[in-house]
């Protein structure tokens, strides 16, 4: 893969698209009965020079660069039979991360997919149907939007969700801190990191999800396909996927799969909204044990051969999700994580510990209601046996200097979010990430960013 920028040609076409583009049918009861909607994001991300006493197939180049990406989504729903709807979600992107989507743990562009592509590349990445079952009693409003058709629906019910989606879609989610297109762009700002949640090299991939929902919590669980290689394809990317990834296929679904469980809790602080949520996940894949790995390499050297340490292994976390609303426009969030670290990460990002804090206000004080400020901070930890591992030479998903001095990576986001029009936003962004991919040898780095996001 070329190490070069891409160009914005997908925003050039998106933006020929009609402001009207968003349609939809109302059924004689009320009820949408299908819609559809475009959105277009792009960022692009630049930082200067920084320290770094050596560097690894894994590191972030210390000259400095710039990076743009782009991602256009073409989203369509429809209403099959009472509580039954079907959705499809046609997505487009090209572009690369800086450094090629490797070098820091906390990476600073959500929509820097790991599989950079300097030409448009297309997938279906949603694809599913969801059917939902009412209790009676009290309902409420289902807005109109990318995965809901508008309508009513029973507030004790039990959903089920069949198809190729994102985990993140059902599971940890935030109100203030959930969304790289419209909210903080790093990483670990968007998600719990130290949950290694099952997905393709693009974030999507094929499973079932079931909700119980009630008044004042909800309960949920999914089952999802993993894929066969480390961060790679799973085996539906060989038909959805265009250009085509033959080496998807001959995927073990029995043996490489990721369970996660969430329990989330609604309340009212003094009529402020707040939810805390608990997950609880457990993937099964061919992991390489990390003591197995860093004595071959040890033996061997850097770059060896680690297949040998490889086996159908476990790997099981915990998470917490926190988000209150303060006063009025103002909001607060936070997620732990935690995992037992002794295999490798096979589909998300490396760090066995995570801690996120931050803050959302939005702009109506100052009278800009449309707009958002964010500030936020993570910090992400290895364990020792993950230390022990980069230390030795090994490779993560996103670290791996060569060597490691360790120390907790330590990432800041500030942002400003500002609406240009209806539903055109603009975002300036900065993000202070030190001892970067846990290395203490290395930064810190400055990143600078601007968005351009619409839809409709």
């Amino acid at each position: 893969m070329k190490n070069r920028p891409a160009r914005a040609t997908l925003a050039f076409f998106a933006a020929m698209l009609p402001a009207s583009a968003e349609v939809s049918t109302n059924s004689p009861a009320g009820e949408q009965d299908w819609n559809w909607h475009v959105q277009n994001t792009v960022i692009v991300q630049g930082y200067p020079g920084f320290h770094a006493k050596y560097s690894g197939p894994n590191s972030l180049p210390s000259g400095g660069e710039t990076r743009e990406t782009v991602s256009l989504d073409l989203l369509a729903g429809l209403r099959l039979w009472h509580g039954a709807e079907a959705h499809v979600d046609g997505l487009t992107w090209q572009g690369f991360g800086l450094g090629n989507g490797v070098g820091v743990e906390g990476f600073p562009n959500g929509e820097a997919f790991k599989f950079g592509t300097a030409t448009p590349a297309f997938m279906f990445a949603r694809l599913f149907i969801r059917q939902t079952i009412g209790f009676g009693g009290e309902q409420e409003d289902v807005p109109d939007g990318q995965f809901t058709l508008a309508g009513r629906q029973d507030v004790s019910r039990l959903t089920f969700t069949l198809g190729r989606m994102s985990a993140k879609d059902i599971f940890d989610n935030n109100a203030y801190a959930n969304d790289p297109r419209t909210q903080f762009m790093n990483w670990g700002l968007m998600a719990n990191e130290a949950w290694d949640y099952p997905a393709d090299a693009v974030g999507y991939t094929t499973g079932l999800a079931v909700e119980l929902n009630q008044p004042q919590w909800t309960l949920r669980y999914g089952f999802f396909q993993m894929p066969r290689l480390k961060n790679w394809w799973t085996v539906e990317d060989q038909f959805l996927k265009w250009p085509n990834e033959d080496s998807a296929g001959d995927a073990k679904f029995w043996q490489s799969w990721g369970m996660v469980a969430e329990f989330e809790r609604r309340y009212n602080i003094h009529a402020h909204p707040g939810a805390i949520r608990f997950l609880a996940y457990l993937n099964q894949a061919d992991m390489a044990n990390y003591d197995a790995a860093a004595a071959i390499l040890r033996a061997n050297g850097p770059g060896a051969d680690i297949s040998a340490a490889r086996a159908y292994r476990y790997k099981y976390g915990f998470g917490l999700n926190w988000e209150q609303e303060i006063a009025s426009n103002v909001g607060i969030f936070s997620r732990i994580g935690w995992n037992d670290g002794r295999n490798e990460a096979w589909t998300s990002a490396d760090p066995n510990y995570t801690v996120s804090l931050g803050v959302s206000i939005k702009g109506e004080a100052w009278h800009r209601a449309g707009d958002i400020f964010g500030l936020g901070g993570v910090l992400n930890g290895a364990s020792s046996a993950n230390q022990k591992f980069l230390k030795a030479g090994g490779t993560g998903i996103l670290s791996g200097d060569g060597n490691l001095n360790y120390g907790w990576e330590k990432d800041l986001e500030i942002y400003y979010d500002f609406k240009i029009w209806k539903t055109l936003h603009a975002s300036v962004d900065y993000q202070f990430i030190s001892d970067p991919a846990f290395n203490q040898d290395r930064g810190p780095v400055s990143v600078f960013s601007a968005r351009l996001h619409w839809e409709f």
